[in-house]
């Protein structure tokens, strides 16, 4: 059986009010694409009638059955070319209820459908939240999930459908306000190592301009292939076996899984106001809300520990000196170096973290560095939070690379500390690959993730501009830094994100460090990237809030966060939560 499959992605423009036009218009697309080779085709959400419906009583003459007479007319394009087709189309079911829903079509029928689990903003008036949880399809040509539009912005919908060793995420939408690809498409590509068809509409309905940019994602993040702006289709190449490799960075981040640490992703800590809830019952509340200013230091660290001691200090002054820092964030192992680090293991507390308990008093700021730790006979890579106090913190790594693995203990919990900057949660380089880590920080309530990290592996790339028009100050130009993999981490969970890179392209090493805000859709973006040397860069972290007792700043309502849906996340934690993928090889 081939392993290698052409798929396609169609972007139309639907019509309201025209339901027969769309669908002439879809089966016509569909048709030339299949004639082009296509054996798996991805059309946009709501593609059958268009998207920004009012209420119940405008969509009711347009919705159907699954199956129905619109699923037959695919169904039977599918059997002509032995291909399988996804639609998006609202849906009405044997109570009446209505959903936004994603039906796979093919030869033989329907096949299964989704029912989009966490609503946006046009299908609350008028359908309910899905009740058929997150499943992975099995055909001839790969394990195929569906997900739609706004699912997406939660790690846990694609994450739940990987696991199930889904090959290809068909995600289907009505995506607008930024650029796309949009980075949140490329994020669950690239974190879950699997294939993404996006199917985008584009066009004006109603006011509302969307993004368009359909695209074929590959498991490395990659774009195999992509539509701009207008109506079409786009073909690219699914490999089975680069899927099902379930690599990142090199690393099988599946096997790697802590789902023993997991067990908050069930909880919705959000859906309550959070600055009652975080002081109930006697617990600390949140650190009183301030503006500070948050720098990550890039730096290539040696095998002296006492060059990388003085290195860091005078990138700690630069920072307290120039950006008026309150916090600086150095890289993985920046004490230690990268070259068997174990053999440099320090105590901690010990004479090199008493040294930096000396410099934080001094500079008056917090500093987070990355050591090797010696613990007894145990060795960690671990995170040192320090302040003008003295030591205030320390994570030992939770999620090792192979490795690491040969040198260090995994760590087994997560680490909150609550300081004047706010509320910090920390995790060290590859635990960021997981997205697991930074949802948990996330739950406990953190302002700010900080992240130590010494990553080689691609994790950005830029764009060269849209010609889709957008509302200013939405960009549509070339962008450097479009897709950030840890910039997807903090809107996601809506933290400011300061992550610190080690710095040196002759040994595979981007730096790309930067401090990224909580918001992705909010431009211009309040976020600072270090340029491409040695050095620092400062952003503002603000987490203050207006004269209430209800939060009114992103960073503390959280906004994606209390609009999760845990009661369907179950998979994520359970002891099988393996993956299955290695049963399809």
């Amino acid at each position: 059986m081939s392993r290698v499959h052409k798929v396609a992605t169609v972007q139309f423009e639907p019509t309201m009010f025209e339901k027969e036009r769309n669908i002439a218009r879809l089966l016509e697309l569909c048709e030339a694409a299949a004639t082009a080779g296509a054996r798996l085709i991805v059309t946009p959400e709501m593609g059958t009638t268009g998207y920004c419906w009012f209420d119940r009583a405008e969509v009711a003459p347009f919705v159907e059955t699954i199956p129905g007479p619109t699923t037959d007319r695919f169904a039977a394009l599918a059997r002509k070319h032995d291909c399988y087709i996804v639609v998006g189309m609202p849906e009405v079911d044997s109570d009446s209820i209505y959903f936004n829903s994603a039906v796979l079509i093919g030869p033989e029928g329907v096949i299964g459908q989704h029912r989009k689990t966490h609503p946006y903003i046009a299908e609350p008036k008028w359908s309910a939240a899905g009740d058929l949880g997150h499943q992975v399809l099995d055909t001839p040509i790969g394990r195929i999930a569906l997900l739609i539009c706004m699912d997406i912005h939660f790690v846990e919908t694609a994450r739940l459908v990987a696991l199930q060793g889904a090959d290809v995420i068909c995600h289907i939408s009505n995506w607008l306000a930024e650029r796309t690809p949009a980075p949140y498409w490329i994020s669950r590509a690239f974190e879950n190592g699997c294939y993404l068809i996006e199917s985008n509409r584009w066009g004006l309905e109603r006011t509302v301009q969307f993004s368009g940019g359909s695209c074929v994602i590959a498991p490395d993040g990659t774009i195999a292939a992509l539509i701009d702006g207008g109506d079409g289709f786009a073909l690219a190449d699914m490999d089975l076996d680069a899927s099902r490799a379930r690599r990142v960075g090199g690393e099988a981040v599946f096997s790697q899984r802590r789902p023993e640490l997991y067990a908050g992703l069930l909880s919705d800590t959000f859906s309550w106001n959070p600055r009652d809830f975080f002081k109930l019952y006697g617990h600390k509340p949140w650190p009183t809300g301030r503006t500070s200013r948050v720098a990550v230091a890039q730096m290539s660290p040696s095998d002296d520990v006492e060059a990388n001691l003085a290195r860091i200090t005078s990138l700690a002054r630069q920072a307290e000196l120039e950006g008026k820092a309150d916090l600086v964030v150095f890289p993985e192992l920046a004490l230690s170096g990268l070259n068997n680090p174990g053999a440099r293991a320090q105590t901690v507390p010990g004479p090199v973290t008493d040294q930096l308990c000396r410099l934080a008093a001094q500079l008056k700021v917090y500093l987070v560095v990355g050591i090797a730790e010696r613990n007894g006979d145990a060795i960690y890579n671990s995170a040192c939070l320090i302040g003008p106090e003295g030591l205030v913190a320390i994570y030992r790594k939770t999620h090792l690379t192979e490795s690491e693995r040969a040198w260090a203990r995994h760590g087994d919990d997560w680490v909150v500390a609550d300081t004047s900057v706010g509320r910090i949660g920390l995790l060290i380089g590859h635990d960021a690959s997981f997205p697991e880590a930074g949802r948990i920080l996330a739950l406990k309530g953190c302002d700010l993730i900080v992240c130590a990290a010494a990553i080689k592996e691609r994790f950005s790339t830029p764009h060269v501009g849209s010609l889709v028009s957008q509302n200013y100050p939405i960009p549509t130009g070339a962008d450097l830094y479009h897709w950030h993999h840890f910039r997807v981490r903090a809107g996601e969970n809506n933290v400011f994100f300061a992550f610190s890179n080690v710095f040196d392209p002759g040994n595979g090493y981007p730096g790309l460090s930067g401090v990224f805000g909580p918001d992705t859709f909010e431009f211009p973006r309040r976020e600072a990237i270090a340029a491409d040397t040695e050095g620092t860069a400062t952003a503002v972290v603000d987490t203050t809030n207006l004269n209430t007792v209800y939060p009114t700043n992103v960073v503390r309502r959280k906004d994606l966060v209390a609009m999760r849906m845990p009661h369907s996340y179950r998979g994520l934690i359970t002891k099988a939560a393996g993956w299955h993928a290695r049963e399809h090889r």
